[in-house]
């Protein structure tokens, strides 16, 4: 049994959930200018909220979008399990509909404009890999989520 096996053993016994609990997988988050860990500590603690991801990329590996409720477990640098967290919406818009009240919550930034700049900059490097292009209005998936347990 892996050690992310025994955490989320340990956390379906201390919640008294149903033993067919499915875990959705482990998750970690990476930014520019952010190690691994600065982003899980931002998690655990609350201060990051929500995550955005290409709907580029769901499309091209031809997975299916995730969906509110779902459970994930957040690693560090490690791969060790840091908390467990539940999907409580998700969204796709384009990214030029994206709010301050929403970017806010990925806790990495002082405004909405240096927000953007980053996700230009990671979805133009993204889609120089995967072959697609940038453009203001492409489309992302915003998640929100909250820690269930740590």
């Amino acid at each position: 049994m892996t050690e992310l096996d025994e955490y989320w053993n340990k956390f379906i016994t201390e919640k008294n959930l149903p033993s067919e609990t499915r875990c959705s997988g482990d998750l970690f988050f990476e930014a520019k200018g952010f190690v691994r860990d600065e982003l899980t500590t931002l998690v655990v603690t609350g201060r990051k909220t929500a995550f955005f991801s290409s709907y580029a990329t769901f499309a091209i590996d031809q997975e299916p979008l995730p969906v509110s409720g779902e459970l994930y477990i957040v690693v560090d640098r490690a791969s060790k399990p840091a908390c467990v967290i539940e999907l409580d919406a998700v969204e796709v818009l384009p990214l030029n509909e994206v709010t301050w009240d929403m970017a806010a919550k990925e806790g990495e930034d002082e405004n909405l404009e240096e927000w953007k700049q980053k996700k230009q900059e990671l979805l133009e490097d993204e889609g120089a890999v995967l072959g697609f292009e940038f453009t203001p209005d492409i489309k992302v998936v915003y998640q929100s989520f909250k820690v269930i347990y740590k």
